[in-house]
């Protein structure tokens, strides 16, 4: 596991979600009850970008058709999602917010969009 800098700890504040990238990969970033989370930016419903959304329901809402995922465990809490989001490891110490990443592993990006191309 391998922890990139992603943002400055005063960039995510309380119940906010922003977007941020490391190297190829991109999450969306947030903060609830005082601590900062890492999920993938993508709904895995239709791809639409959780940046965009909001904290809900102790989860990440998307804006698009109003799923929610546990910010843990990535797991759906709130449909149409059924399929839970990719989240990573995430440290925050020295005023910045680190995001654990397996190399090994490629980006997690849009699914739909994968499967269209393959």
């Amino acid at each position: 596991m391998e922890f990139k800098r992603v943002a400055r700890s005063g960039q995510v504040t309380e119940g906010i979600v922003r977007r941020f990238y490391a190297d190829d990969y991109e999450f969306a970033i947030s903060r609830l009850d005082g601590k900062a989370y890492a999920t993938s930016n993508y709904c895995s419903h239709l791809d639409c970008l959780l940046s965009s959304g909001k904290l809900v329901q102790d989860g990440i809402g998307c804006s698009c058709h109003g799923s929610a995922f546990d910010l843990e465990t990535g797991e759906p809490i709130c449909p149409p999602a059924t399929e839970p989001i990719k989240t990573y490891p995430c440290e925050e110490h020295d005023g910045e917010i680190f995001v654990g990443i397996d190399p090994s592993e490629p980006p997690e990006g849009p699914r739909r969009r994968r499967m269209r191309t393959a």
